[in-house]
């Protein structure tokens, strides 16, 4: 754990966050400053500052996490796909130096736009309910 990771906090319970999964090794919750409505971020609980720096298990147990949660995110959405990302390095984008994963639900007729909506703390309640109901 890095004392200064946002992520690291959330992770601790020191940060309040939309949970929607989490286990020994992972926890996935709603980002606060989606790009569509159930955008998810997928870290890993080990400490690593990008996918490079982390151990070649935590990469992959992600990734194992993510083929498990993310039909079941669009079904709980009623989503009809969805992108995938991960910034490596601030001129990648990345902001939070903590590895990882973002989860962004699409929709029929969604622009695919790659820009924050905003929402309210009860909105992301609410479509965290809807996720959780189905993980």
């Amino acid at each position: 754990m890095s004392v200064d990771c946002l992520f690291c906090k959330i992770i601790a319970g020191e940060v309040p966050s939309y949970k929607i999964y989490e286990d020994q090794n992972v926890c996935a919750f709603l980002n606060i400053y989606p790009y569509s409505k159930g955008h998810t971020l997928i870290i890993p609980k080990e400490h690593s500052e990008d996918l490079t720096a982390a151990s070649k298990e935590s990469a992959l147990y992600v990734m194992g996490v993510l083929h498990d949660i993310a039909p079941k995110i669009v079904d709980a959405l009623g989503a009809t796909g969805y992108n995938l990302g991960m910034n490596h390095g601030a001129d990648a984008g990345q902001l939070i130096f903590h590895t990882h994963l973002h989860v962004i639900p699409r929709y029929k007729n969604d622009e695919r736009k790659f820009e924050k909506l905003d929402v309210t703390p009860e909105e992301l309640e609410v479509v965290a309910e809807q996720i959780r109901a189905k993980i």
